[in-house]
């Protein structure tokens, strides 16, 4: 049987942008580069927002529209790549549930912490999370992954074959291109003067905000800036007492120029995380020149090596002054290695045997 044509997954663009989203977008662009014309469709939902225009991958936009719900990926995308006998490939931890092709796994967060999923909904979310986990895990044609700790987890969970799984990390994403925003310090003037550390991420209970929490208030004199959008699902307890911390700024979900301009002058990036698949945040913050604080746990010492200060996700009585006195290595190297272009160069050498 000769090679089928690949479809990608074009939920990404209609969803708020968060690290998986940019990869999905900037990958796909630069695989535009890469393949011939008829090997890759981008088969994108009717309320698909900023499609970009391919000279290689063919845009195909269904009429259907993608929501909350995985009516989307599950009837028509599903329904599309059937029909039309295509492969699929999906950026974003899920796949048509019959026919697994090339598939994202990021990370198996909701199968390894199942108590941080509470409410009914928490559950809907973890039940058809691991649902897609196992089916990408056990049928998919190809797993890509973003990290040598999250392929060991998946294979000591899944019993995946370890030549099925492909690390071809994460990336940074263009944030040399966006302009920096200074009015975030108009909005909020009480960090234009002040030394203040840095946190940026999906509000979910796995960013460790209970250390943050605890953190500001042994340190009163430590300013805290967090910026980020609370889940609908899986909200951790600790925002409320976030908010009335005075020496805490909640900064809500922020354009990307008004996080590069709080990059930029942060005193430092903190991330307490107790379970990170690669841990962008990160690199972004080292991109804009700011030292990073991040868990000790994970993937993220894989990743970052020597560029980065540790701290104890489980010891919230840490002072972060003194952590930042300790030599790291710059970061020049690692913001090579990780880049969106080389993902999709990984990528497109692992599916090159698949295109037609």
């Amino acid at each position: 049987m000769s090679n089928r044509i690949i479809a990608i997954n074009g939920e990404s663009w209609c969803r708020q942008l968060t690290g998986i989203e940019r990869l999905a977008i900037e990958v796909t662009q630069y695989l535009d580069d890469l393949v011939s014309p008829g090997q890759m469709e981008l088969v994108v939902p009717a309320n698909a927002q900023n499609v970009p225009v391919l000279k290689n991958i063919r845009v195909v936009r269904l009429p259907q529209h993608a929501g909350f719900f995985p009516k989307w990926t599950q009837l028509y995308f599903q329904r599309y790549v059937l029909l039309h006998r295509r492969m699929s490939f999906d950026y974003t931890n899920t796949c048509p549930f019959f026919v697994p092709g090339i598939e994202f796994i990021h990370d198996i967060y909701q199968k390894l912490y199942p108590a941080d999923f509470k409410t009914r909904r928490d559950k809907l979310v973890h039940f058809y999370s691991c649902l897609m986990y196992r089916a990408i895990a056990r049928r998919a044609k190809i797993v890509f992954t973003v990290s040598e700790y999250t392929k060991k987890t998946i294979m000591d969970t899944y019993g995946t074959p370890a030549e099925k799984i492909r690390v071809v990390y994460s990336g940074v994403s263009s944030y040399g291109t966006i302009p920096e925003d200074d009015s975030i310090f108009s909005r909020l003037p009480q960090l234009r003067d002040v030394p203040f550390f840095f946190t940026i991420g999906s509000l979910s209970t796995r960013k460790n905000l209970a250390w943050i929490a605890k953190n500001a208030e042994l340190h009163p004199q430590h300013m805290y800036a967090i910026s980020g959008k609370a889940l609908p699902s899986v909200v951790p307890p600790e925002l409320e007492k976030l908010r009335q911390l005075p020496n805490v700024i909640m900064t809500g979900y922020l354009p990307d120029g008004q996080v590069k301009a709080l990059l930029m002058h942060c005193k430092a990036f903190v991330m307490p995380s107790y379970f990170e698949g690669f841990g962008l945040p990160p690199l972004e913050a080292l991109a804009c020149g700011a030292p990073i604080i991040i868990s000790n746990r994970t993937s993220l010492p894989e990743i970052y090596g020597s560029c980065a200060h540790y701290l104890d996700p489980d010891d919230p009585s840490t002072d972060l002054n003194m952590l930042l006195s300790q030599m790291t290595t710059p970061p020049d190297e690692l913001l090579k290695t990780y880049t969106l272009k080389n993902t999709a160069q990984r990528i497109f050498d692992a599916i090159q045997p698949l295109l037609p």
